[in-house]
């Protein structure tokens, strides 16, 4: 295997020659906590998002692609092409959120293909160095650390100390820069520094803009919240959907800015969310406070497993090969990203035990295509520190195929004619429960093994701040980015 992936890019970089055509750029957007229902064409009465609207009119949009119900599952997931448990992530938190590191990456199968790999924003698969991502295939680093900006806890998942969503520290590959402005902001713009940089030399990139908005805390910078404010909004409202209209902007900028370097035709450009929306209440006058905020119809909130914490917006635009405007109802997934861009490219897959997704290509080269039915396992997990994991087997997971959701032992939903989940019908399918537990039982029995941080020990020290002071004693934080 080691001989076939020495060879392949040059093997590869000689059809490209000959075929006359480069190869594709990359561009993932994930967003923190957005759900489904937060874009205006998604039917959002709160936020007005014009540019994402217009990257979903140019897009093939799959309307049923299904996430994880927390962060760091489904990173991994895009990272590995395979379930998070199975990834050895169990939590966002207590040592559970590092990925394995026998995982062959993304950007490490990329690289193979002849790509640098840029990621800008969020990582959360381990804060330690064997984690890191510029030791797992990444070329270009700016990253915050932990879960979120600022967050620590009793773990090795420590953000540089003391830092805020407005001027943060940021990880610039080996070293802490002090930077100025907005965190969605910046990590946009050094973004496309990377993608302009790249373009200019004609060199094929995967550049990954992974926001930690709009996770908590719900804070936006004034020109945002304003409008919020105005209109009655809660204080966490304001500053939840004043993020979202913020990361809009600025995929408005970044979509003007690939036309404007001639990238945009050969550049497959996805814009998706984690996991379900975070904001449940305080948006004041608007709904009423305490009243569910605005979700699409479905039920169920980030970190759970019914369809409103899992279900998010999936576009994916690529104009020199597809025709966009059209809707893919097919059950998609995480874990589908990492196989298909395998196919657009032409790389060989890793060992089948790693890749549990499945390529999109045949039916984003014509939505018509045939297409099996297949399960998809959800588990929030975040059982307690040193628990036996099988104890928790049956609990807080769903499985869904083309047409059910099954929401633990008991709970049966025809997602097709009820998307919101209101009417059980389990009891008019028996047939079906018993075949969505039985492939279960067989996936449950393949996770368990791999769930390698289980009974992990808590790190004495956070690495962001061990780093961060040892810098700061040694000369402090250079200016440089200013």
């Amino acid at each position: 295997m080691k001989i076939v992936r020495a060879l392949f890019p040059v093997f590869f970089v000689l059809i490209a020659c000959t075929n006359n055509k480069p190869l594709p750029n990359i561009v993932l957007v994930i967003t923190d906590d957005q759900g489904y229902g937060d874009l205006s064409v998604h039917g959002s009465p709160d936020v007005y998002t014009p540019n994402l609207d217009k990257l979903h009119e140019q897009s093939i949009r799959f309307t049923d692609f299904q996430a994880s119900p927390t962060c760091s599952p489904t990173r991994s997931a895009l990272e590995t092409g395979r379930s998070p448990f199975k990834n050895g992530i169990t939590h966002t938190i207590y040592e559970r959120e590092r990925m394995t590191v026998d995982a062959f990456t993304l950007p490490q199968m990329l690289h193979e293909a002849g790509y640098v790999s840029g990621i800008f924003g969020k990582w959360h698969l381990g804060d330690e160095d064997q984690h890191q991502p510029e030791n797992r295939g990444y070329d270009r680093v700016f990253i915050h650390g932990a879960g979120g900006i600022g967050q620590k806890y009793p773990c090795s998942c420590a953000d540089a100390p003391g830092n805020t969503y407005f001027n943060p520290v940021i990880k610039d590959q080996s070293i802490f820069v002090k930077t100025e402005g907005f965190c969605t902001d910046i990590f946009f713009n050094e973004a496309m520094k990377f993608i302009w940089k790249n373009g200019e030399k004609e060199q094929a990139f995967f550049a990954r803009i992974s926001t930690n908005a709009p996770h908590a805390p719900f804070v936006a910078p004034d020109e945002y919240t304003k409008k919020f404010a105005d209109q009655g909004y809660g204080g966490s409202a304001q500053g939840f959907y004043g993020m979202i209209e913020n990361i809009d902007d600025n995929m408005g900028l970044l979509m003007e800015n690939l036309e404007k370097w001639g990238l945009a035709e050969n550049t497959i450009l996805i814009f998706m969310s984690d996991n379900g929306k975070a904001l449940h209440s305080d948006q004041g006058k608007a709904y009423g406070a305490n009243q569910p905020a605005y979700n699409a119809g479905l039920r169920g909130y980030k970190g759970t497993v019914h369809e409103g914490g899992t279900k998010v917006p999936f576009f994916v635009r690529w104009p020199d090969k597809w025709d966009g405007g059209r809707d893919i109802e097919t059950l998609a997934s995480h874990f589908d990203i990492y196989p298909t861009l395998a196919d657009i490219i032409g790389i060989d897959l890793p060992a089948p035990t790693q890749v549990e997704g499945r390529s999109l290509l045949p039916l984003l080269n014509d939505g018509d295509a045939e297409w099996s039915d297949r399960y998809r396992v959800f588990h929030q997990g975040r059982w307690p520190v040193g628990d036996e994991p099988n104890d928790y087997q049956f609990k807080n997971f769903a499985i869904r195929n083309e047409r059910f959701r099954l929401v633990g032992i008991d709970q049966l939903y025809d997602i097709q004619a009820d998307p919101g989940e209101k009417t059980n019908v389990i009891e008019q399918h028996p047939e079906v429960l018993k075949a969505m537990m039985a492939y279960y039982d067989q996936w449950w029995s393949e996770a368990r093994p791999l769930m390698v941080n289980e009974g992990a020990v808590m790190s004495k020290i956070w690495p962001f701040h061990e780093k961060y002071y040892a810098q700061e004693k040694n000369g402090g934080i250079p200016d440089w980015v200013k």
